[in-house]
């Protein structure tokens, strides 16, 4: 078609049209809302529904909780500030209780003047995880993961240096003999021998070589039994504890269900389904009254890490049987490509099969972990003061009996932004680890 014919036909456009913004109704928050919220009769009627549930929800308790009071010394006197300040049948927060309390609820009885060891110790742990959830750290960090778990027993519980630094030890002893023994003896019994190794060590010479230690050079701090922790540092401590030791145990375990080998298959089987089939409660009264006796004599376990050898033990079972499920989930030519390139059995779950067996595993682990993390303030019933227990300690004290909402409204948002954050990490690592993540 020619130049001239074309300027003719009144449907042939000779320039193009600008780009312009879709409508109001096709872009942005109401297209958002139309799609989520107004997408249907149903949908509409759940919606409105739902926002007035929302809003009957917040007016009924932000007033509450914005009038509250900060500065009282006891709930009487929250009372009294109320009578003299608000209209006549007016409810208030007593938050005072907070103002007042929260080092408690926070530390228990650690020592004040030695807070600063606790806060230390948690941004030593930010520090030292940042390496293994986020790649882009640099991996030299790796080197104070290794020696974090070491400095923060230091600094939580004081006492002489060299304490932590003979359990350390211990793992160096278990790598040494794994790679002495794995040219000659094989992998599996290189293995046993590691994780014999340590565990021996650790209950026949490495308290006796710490004390030896400290005579020759002591260096220590103030030395803070258990009974002095408490609060929400209690939970933190033995939830990260369990998640930290439990994740490998699990995995270990998971492996050993899976194995050919009758003996291990068995153990693993009958470790599982046992720990499983009993309530963590009645596993947390097992450490506190039990546990002792089963150790050699003259070995005592305070009670707080008997609770973490237990909740250990407890989370590794349930993580085992979630990791089983990512090991079945996987196609069988998975193994078979493993076995035709002529990797070994540790080389093929180590390169293949683990890493795509724990990625499909990583929604049913995290919820283990928040499970867990949330289990904690079980130890109420051993006589451990979590935050559920000081706030029953609180709440007896003649100055705060009768006082509840407030206490447990900030318990539960302490657990709520450690269990979100789980909750948040895991999208964010399922959302990298998706086929075809760039």
């Amino acid at each position: 078609m020619s130049d001239t014919h074309a300027q003719t036909v009144s449907f042939v456009r000779e320039s193009m049209i600008p780009q312009s913004e879709p409508p109001a109704g096709n872009r942005g928050a109401v297209l958002w809302m139309r799609e989520n919220l107004f997408s249907g009769w149903f949908n509409i009627i759940t919606t409105l529904i739902s926002l007035y549930v929302i809003w009957w929800a917040l007016s009924h308790t932000m007033p509450w909780a914005l009038r509250g009071i900060w500065d009282a010394s006891s709930l009487s006197e929250c009372r009294e500030i109320r009578d003299a300040t608000l209209p006549e049948g007016t409810s208030a927060a007593c938050w005072a209780v907070l103002t007042d309390r929260w080092q408690q609820l926070m530390f228990g009885f650690y020592p004040r003047e030695l807070y600063w060891r606790p806060v230390l110790s948690l941004i030593i742990f930010l520090a030292a995880i940042a390496p293994v959830l986020f790649p882009h750290t640099p991996r030299k960090a790796l080197a104070l993961t290794a020696v974090s778990p070491f400095v923060m027993f230091w600094l939580l519980w004081g006492g002489s240096v060299w304490f932590p630094v003979s359990v350390a030890l211990g793992f160096v002893l278990g790598w040494a003999a794994w790679r002495a023994l794995a040219p000659l003896a094989g992998t599996l019994i290189a293995s046993i021998v590691a994780a014999a190794l340590p565990i021996i060590y650790w209950l026949y010479t490495a308290g006796p070589l710490a004390r030896e230690l400290e005579q020759a050079v002591s260096l220590s701090i103030e030395y803070v039994p258990s009974q002095d922790f408490g609060g929400f540092m209690l939970s933190f401590i033995i939830g990260i504890a369990g998640i930290i030791l439990s994740l490998p145990l699990g995995i270990l375990l998971a492996l050993g269900r899976q194995s050919d080998l009758f003996i291990i298959n068995k153990i693993s089987v009958g470790f599982i389904e046992i720990i499983r089939g009993v309530p963590l409660i009645v596993w947390l009264f097992t450490a506190s009254l039990l546990l002792n006796y089963f150790l050699p004599p003259g070995t005592n376990f305070d009670l707080m890490l008997r609770v973490i050898i237990m909740v250990t033990l407890f989370a590794a079972a349930y993580i085992a049987e979630v990791v089983r499920g990512g090991l079945a989930a996987l196609p069988k030519g998975q193994y078979e490509g493993a076995d035709s390139l002529g990797l070994s059995y540790w080389q093929s779950m180590r390169l293949i099969i683990l890493p795509q067996a724990l990625k499909i595993s990583i929604p049913g682990i995290v919820n283990t972990f928040i499970g867990l993390f949330k289990d904690t303030t079980l130890v109420v019933f051993i006589g451990l003061l979590d935050p559920i227990g000081l706030s029953n300690a609180i709440r007896a004290s003649t100055a705060w009996n009768g006082i509840y909402w407030e206490l447990f409204v900030f318990i539960g948002l302490l657990f709520f932004t450690c269990c979100f954050s789980m909750s948040r990490y895991s999208l964010y690592l399922e959302k990298k680890l998706q086929r075809g993540h760039k």
